[in-house]
């Protein structure tokens, strides 16, 4: 078994304009005396498509759906799993394989940290806006651990901590400032941070964050995939979408005809759709795509510790760390640029001297490029273009959780439910309104079902949990409500509540546990006490 650890680049970090200057790393890694090797045998396959997977044919009649979803990467997949969980016929169409684009050419970390950073975003959008980006994230790695599980998807996928740490060179002290107003921050907001005077590997000071994550996006993508086909749903490769045309709904796909009421366009760049030419173009002004490289190779077992590093600089490095049985792999990444304005010959040199300063024992063996599209303002494009159509774009470095996190937007507006984060992710946004109450204007099951589940419990011990009082408490991976009697025992329920599955909370002046979304409350052993709910909580450990 071979598991993977990754230096890699993320996208740059976005200032007010997307012209801003790009800052070079060049000389962050001064290397004597070290002989650069050519390329000509490397592996040009990116290491999650390294293995074969499983063959969808492509489209070959006339059909009739619900939705269209065009793109098979980590929005369109996930997006066709759940309309399909929900009760809609869905057809995806993928031009090439499922997840060959973008999302089989990333290096595939988790986490809600953005590349602009949370006093930036605090600063551009309000401090409600800023929570909501990262509770944005936060949500998108909870779908994917929910998703994981309830398919009993292989793909690596682990909790790890996150560090954002003072880059290489820089001024320590001023950064170390920077880096604890982060920490505030996200310790006000309610993500488990704290500062670290020396973060491992790198021995800089850093921001610790609990509760990232890290995952084998392919092997995970084709297992949401593999449960899509059947009853009126369909998965097609090779299948390209072509001319779109109304009354009805239609789009011509490899000289076949599919008919549908909503049309997710879930692209890397989106297609223009029914779109007007000069909408479209206008899109396009508000987005920029960057090239990033990345080269890897294995390394002895073990010699890293498991978790996310990302330093403070522009462009900046990550660490990301897979334990495996034999060895761990390394990829390193360092030198994104926009697409077509650089060499790409240099770039790819150059990370070779970056990984030999980094990571000396890597066998490197193997290189990519990838691409990520940025907008002006940081935040992804996500939501209505059309009357039922659907475009997402503009990830940047989180295509991963933003990816995910558009499938379920897209989910909730096909099925004409609320979302909490609808606006501040909207297309067609102006400016973001800094009075926003994001807590106040989402008391309602979308915030609190999200919220809920991505909070850190309130302890890992039951040795914490005070006589007569009741906690939240992380068992094995899942959140349990914990209740110890006045004589020392415990009851030990589940923390979800029966009916929808927000994540209740304990309420001391009753001694209840309440649900935040629909009101069910419960006796602090787990007994119904008012509805909707039904059901008492269950017991836990769950049978």
């Amino acid at each position: 078994m071979q598991t993977f650890l990754t230096v890699g680049m993320g996208a740059r970090q976005i200032g007010s304009s997307l012209a801003a200057k790009r800052v070079t790393r060049r000389g962050d890694f001064p290397i004597r005396g070290t002989s650069l090797k050519r390329w000509e045998k490397v592996d040009t396959t990116p290491l999650w498509l390294a293995e074969p997977g499983p063959q969808y044919r492509a489209l070959q009649r006339d059909l009739v759906v619900n939705v269209l979803i065009i793109g098979g990467g980590i929005t369109g997949v996930t997006a066709a799993y759940l309309l399909k969980q929900s009760g809609c016929k869905v057809a995806l169409v993928e031009r090439g394989v499922i997840g060959g684009g973008e999302t089989g050419h990333t290096t595939a970390h988790l986490t809600c940290v953005t590349d602009r950073r949370l006093t930036e975003l605090v600063k551009a959008f309000g401090r409600d806006h800023a929570q909501a980006v990262w509770d944005a994230g936060h949500s998108a790695i909870e779908q994917i651990f929910a998703l994981a599980a309830k398919e009993r998807i292989e793909c690596g996928l682990s909790r790890v901590p996150g560090y954002l740490f003072a880059a290489l060179g820089s001024d320590v002290t001023k950064e170390a400032e920077g880096l604890h107003r982060e920490v505030h921050l996200a310790a006000e907001f309610g993500f488990d941070a704290d500062f670290v005077e020396q973060v491992p590997v790198f021995g800089r000071p850093g921001m610790r964050l609990a509760n990232q994550a890290e995952f084998h996006p392919i092997r995970y993508l084709r297992g949401l995939a593999a449960c899509i086909a059947g009853d009126g749903s369909h998965v097609f490769e090779h299948s390209e979408a072509g001319e779109f045309a109304e009354s009805p709904q239609r789009v011509q796909v490899n000289g076949h005809t599919i008919r549908f009421d909503r049309c997710l366009i879930a692209t890397h760049v989106p297609l223009q759709g029914r779109s007007s030419t000069v909408a479209a173009t206008l899109r396009q002004t508000k987005l920029a795509a960057y090239s990033t490289y990345v080269i890897g190779g294995p390394v002895p077992k073990g010699r890293y510790p498991r978790a996310l590093f990302w330093d403070t600089a522009d462009p900046y490095l990550y660490l990301r760390i897979h334990a495996g049985e034999e060895n761990d792999y390394v990829i390193v990444g360092n030198d994104d640029h926009k697409t077509g304005q650089a060499d790409e010959a240099g770039s790819f040199e150059h990370l070779q001297e970056v990984a030999r300063r980094l990571v000396p024992d890597a066998a490197l063996e193997r290189r990519w490029s990838g691409q990520v599209i940025e907008t002006a303002d940081g935040l992804p494009l996500i939501g209505e273009t059309e009357p039922a159509e659907f475009i997402a774009t503009g990830f940047a470095g989180n295509g991963m959780t933003f990816g995910t996190l558009a499938a379920t937007m897209a989910r909730d507006w096909a099925l004409g439910l609320p979302n909490p984060w609808s606006e501040l992710f909207s297309v067609e946004r102006r400016k973001l309104s800094a009075v926003w109450d994001y807590l106040r204007e989402n008391k309602d099951y979308p915030y609190y079902l999200a919220k809920g589940r991505l909070e850190a419990a309130d302890t890992e011990r039951l040795d914490e949990v005070p006589r007569g009082e009741g906690r939240i408490v992380r068992m094995d991976g899942r959140k349990a409500a914990v209740y110890r009697r006045g004589d020392g025992t415990l009851s030990i329920c589940s923390a979800v509540c029966p009916h929808l599955g927000c994540m209740v909370e304990w309420n001391a002046a009753e001694t209840t546990w309440d649900c935040p979304c629909h009101g069910s409350r419960f006796q602090a052993t787990g007994e119904v006490i008012a509805g909707p709910a039904e059901e008492p909580l269950a017991p836990y450990p769950p049978s």
